[in-house]
């Protein structure tokens, strides 16, 4: 198998980059080596590298800086992944594509299924959302995966940054301020390319777009009190802070989240016979790794 696996780098296709080595021949790009706004870029790649597989771990994810270049975020997250499964059917190869939550406006009482109407509350949301409709409608093999709360070692999320915030507010005992009325499965990054591989190595596999995060629901108050709780526990953090509950009224932001984020994976556990970990086990492990 040759898999090409784009944005390499990123906290996601890091992980991608270790799960996937065994299945073959993984030929590893970056937007410092692939700019996904360049259409023509994109095609000369795929068409050069010639694989068996396409997972793109790659996208615009400033989700409050989205509001301000639609046009760039569209063109990342919407126009790249058409054009990726283009050249993906015309090749007769498999693409795994990531989506969001954030398709949705969180106003359902239930964990959302893959059957529920999309309707994103703002731009990163709605540029991901033509991204699922473009892999899906270039008609070749695809798995889209759905997911929520990404987190990992590395890169960007909100685990790190707690963990920063968490050791500048322990020193000077003020404290935290964390939404508590927005909720999802916080999902580690390690568990979604072990996955990925997984689903690889199977000899048939079914396209279509699958939601796909961590078992278990808490709120961002609540995973800021579980970072804590288990980076003391782990001994990265001496001291913690005191965390306050909030409202997502009094954290006003650029681009409005989905106060329910929960996404229902009973598909892909039918389908594949594979389920995901309790987001608490996830959490764990990530920062057992953090320790070394």
């Amino acid at each position: 198998m040759k898999i090409l696996l784009i944005g390499c780098n990123g906290q996601l296709g890091r992980e991608l980059r270790r799960s996937l080595a065994c299945l073959g021949e993984v030929v590893a790009v970056d937007s410092d080596q692939l700019d996904l706004a360049n259409s023509r870029a994109v095609r000369d790649a795929v068409r050069a590298m010639k694989p068996t597989a396409i997972v793109n771990a790659a996208a615009y994810t400033a989700v409050d800086k989205a509001e301000a270049e639609p046009a760039l975020a569209e063109a990342v997250n919407a126009a790249a992944p058409g054009l990726l499964a283009e050249e993906a059917k015309r090749l007769g190869a498999l693409l795994i594509h990531y989506s969001t939550d954030y398709v949705f406006d969180g106003t359902k009482q239930t964990p959302y299924t893959e059957d529920d109407i999309p309707a994103p509350l703002a731009a990163y949301g709605r540029s991901k959302l033509a991204g699922e409709q473009a892999v899906s409608a270039a008609g070749g093999r695809h798995l889209i995966f759905r997911t929520s709360w990404v987190f990992g070692l590395h890169g960007a999320n909100f685990m790190k940054t707690m963990l920063r915030l968490g050791r500048e507010r322990g020193e000077s005992r003020e404290p935290l301020r964390v939404v508590g009325d927005q909720v999802g499965a916080p999902t580690w990054t390690r568990h979604l390319a072990d996955v990925a591989a997984l689903t690889l190595a199977r000899r048939e596999i079914p396209s279509g777009l699958y939601h796909l995060a961590n078992a278990g629901e808490t709120s961002w108050y609540g995973y800021a009190e579980a970072i804590f709780a288990e980076a003391l526990r782990a001994g990265l953090m001496e001291q913690v802070p005191t965390v306050h509950r909030i409202t997502s009224s009094d954290y006003p932001l650029p681009a409005a989240r989905p106060a329910n984020s929960r996404l229902d994976c009973s598909r892909f556990r039918r389908d594949f016979g594979l389920a995901m970990p309790d987001w608490r086990t996830g959490l764990i492990d990530c920062l057992a790794d953090a320790r070394f």
